[in-house]
């Protein structure tokens, strides 16, 4: 029985995510979150507590045991860009892209 969780319009960049939650693809919830826990990027905070929420969805459903789940599938899209613009000399701007990603956990039973 398989439990989800969602995150959207997270304000990162999801080239960066992507290398975090590479870390962790294939893994148990416990090694998956000792993982992130000692990861000095702002995307392993995000990735951790999404895991924990989808742990906590996973006790809701009424999964058999949840020490045996592991992550099954967590997926990084690219959300919308927030569009800045920057003053630059002579009169000109800087256009300044603020990526969001959309990340996706599903955690199984062995």
């Amino acid at each position: 029985m398989e439990a989800r969780a969602k995150l959207s319009y997270v304000r990162l960049s999801p080239q960066k995510t992507r290398l975090v939650v590479d870390m962790i693809r294939g893994k148990g919830v416990q090694d998956a979150l000792n993982a992130l826990k000692f990861s000095p990027q702002k995307a392993a905070a995000v990735v951790s507590k999404l895991v924990s929420s989808a742990v906590a969805n996973a006790e809701q459903k009424g999964v058999g045991d949840v020490d045996k789940l592991y992550v099954k599938t967590i997926t990084v899209d690219q959300g919308p860009a927030l569009k800045r613009f920057l003053p630059r000399a002579q009169g000109r701007a800087t256009r300044i892209r603020k990526p969001t990603s959309h990340i996706t956990v599903v955690l199984d039973e062995k």
